[in-house]
């Protein structure tokens, strides 16, 4: 039976969508014996509000926040400056890549950076107002005894200031364009996979930095959050290589990418190999288990993937869940669980009912199974734990438009 039980709730999805709202759902996880609360990447969303292609690794979502006072900020010497100053110019040239900028602003000249690092000054604040509101909810979730789990997305928005600021880690054209883009091949999320619009790595370029870029991440995300979920796990294997003009992810090849040199760093940074959670979801070579294995990382176990035709050899299906996996219900990706339900076939239900019997609260049912996996860690979107149907989805992959707004109200916890 799992050791402790959690509920995946982006930020976004409370009342207000901002952090204030975060003591009174502490006050819920905590009178619920929830000991974990994971979020999506709380990094500035793209214009589809998605978290997943932000125009930065490392600053937070102003538009959660709603406080003044501003927080200390010395341990972000390494991003802050030029997030201050990109998303400045941004605001400058609104709707404009940087790579459409004036040819100074495109470039980094020196004195025009000088110029608008005294311009940016009110972003730097905005940033110290995310951090001290962000940490003094962290502060009080530990203090009640409940672990924050942060997302850290693989892959980054072209139009970013890690970009813009390191062109040479990236693969990019002379005109500063992307030369492919991340994504996925066909598999069970989508017939025609996946194109993210995502830039891809120039690892070598990492390497040669002593993969910096990537050291500096992750230890903002470990001031931020107790645990690391690290989206696209097997993209430290091998990528996706989509072309730029390509309609989806059907025509694309796969890119070795570093394994062992960049995940022993990661692993260092968070000194503790439970920190991290490795997301392995997809059509994973047994390389890239054998890969999350070597450093003792958990992957993931989603429920809902375990009652198709191939179940009983299925890593999802409860009978198969291991101690070295973290099972949720479902993730940000899926349909809720009642979703699921109501549009499952006869072979999907008849390989429920086999476990869970002739139940009527297939979601409860299907809750308890996962709480009494091996695994050590139970994750329950609050979809899940409300019952709500496919209305409740927060995101249909491969569709940019009307995700990512689903919120609850205060009322529908019984508080």
């Amino acid at each position: 039976m799992g050791e402790h039980v959690g509920i995946l709730c982006h930020l976004t999805s409370l009342p207000t969508g901002k952090i204030s709202d975060g003591e009174k759902f502490i006050s819920y996880l905590k009178a619920n014996n929830y000991t974990k609360w994971q979020f999506l990447p709380l990094t500035p969303p793209d214009k589809h509000d998605s978290p997943y292609a932000s125009p930065s690794a490392f600053a937070g979502n102003f538009g959660i926040c709603s406080g003044e006072v501003v927080g200390d900020l010395t341990a972000e010497d390494y991003w802050l400056d030029d997030w201050a100053i990109f998303a400045t110019i941004t605001k400058h040239y609104p709707g404009k890549n940087w790579t459409e900028w004036p040819e100074k602003l495109r470039n980094r000249d020196p004195n025009t950076m000088a110029e608008w690092r005294i311009k940016a000054k009110p972003e730097v604040n905005r940033q110290g107002i995310f951090q001290h509101e962000w940490l003094a909810l962290k502060s009080l979730a530990n203090e009640h005894g409940i672990e924050l789990i942060g997302d850290l997305p693989i892959f980054i928005s072209h139009h970013s200031a890690d970009v813009w600021a390191n062109p040479e880690l990236f693969q990019l054209d002379e005109n500063g364009l992307p030369t492919v883009v991340a994504g996925v091949p066909p598999d069970y999320f989508s017939a025609t996979g996946q194109k993210w619009n995502t830039v891809l790595y120039n690892w070598p370029a990492h390497e040669r930095t002593e993969w910096r870029w990537w050291r500096e991440r992750m230890a903002r995300m470990l001031r931020l959050f107790d645990i690391v979920r690290i989206d696209h796990f097997r993209g430290f294997h091998s990528a996706w290589a989509v072309p730029r003009e390509a309609e989806d992810g059907v025509i694309g090849e796969w890119q070795e990418a570093p394994k062992d040199a960049l995940i022993q760093q990661l692993v260092d940074i968070a000194q503790d190999e439970s920190r991290i959670i490795a997301e392995d979801l997809g059509i994973i070579p047994q390389e890239v288990i054998d890969l999350r294995l070597r450093y003792n990382l958990r992957g993931m176990a989603i429920l809902q993937f375990g009652f198709d035709e191939d179940f009983q050899e299925s890593p999802h299906h409860p009978d198969n869940i291991n101690d070295m996996q973290v099972v949720y219900t479902g993730t940000h990706d899926n349909n809720t669980l009642l979703g699921w339900w109501q549009s499952a076939d006869d072979e999907i239900i008849t390989n429920v009912r086999s476990i869970i019997g002739d139940s009527s609260d297939v979601v409860g049912s299907l809750i308890e199974i996962a709480k009494n996996c091996l695994s050590p860690l139970c994750i329950i979107p609050l979809q899940d734990i409300l019952r709500l149907d496919t209305s409740g989805r927060m995101n249909v992959p491969g569709v940019e438009q009307g995700n990512w707004q689903w919120r609850f109200d205060w009322d529908d916890l019984d508080l």
